[in-house]
């Protein structure tokens, strides 16, 4: 498994960690019941924090992303690619709707969240 993390971020590591895994399932680079490696080995790896490895499998778990056998290790979960495509699109609309209700909370417009929209797209 190959795991970037970006210290410089805004983004929190174990969420950083977390993409990159999900994104590893979605795309069939991790297979169902695949073992990830142990909270132990990934942060010795990545040279961070077991508590922050810890915290990642945790919320990938809530999630339904892994599952974890006490004794065992943490195992990629059987799980329906589309359902799990459509969880992430929902977080994706949640993420606009929030950005939707900051801008008309500082009083912009539709034509200019639209505007800023297309501007970001272009990029």
């Amino acid at each position: 498994m190959h795991i970037i993390l970006n210290n410089s971020s805004m983004v929190p590591i174990y969420e950083q960690l977390m993409e990159q895994i999900k994104n590893g399932i979605l795309t069939g680079k991790l297979s169902a019941n695949e073992a990830l490696p142990s909270v132990r080995t990934l942060s010795s790896e990545l040279k961070i924090s077991a508590l922050t490895v810890k915290k990642a499998y945790d919320c990938l778990e809530e999630e339904g992303f892994v599952i974890t056998v006490h004794g065992k290790g943490t195992f990629v979960a059987p799980t329906d690619r589309q359902l799990a495509l459509e969880a992430r699109k929902k977080a994706v609309e949640d993420d606009f709707f929030n950005a939707i209700q900051k801008a008309r909370a500082v009083g912009m417009s539709n034509e200019e969240i639209r505007e800023i929209v297309n501007i970001m797209l272009e990029d």
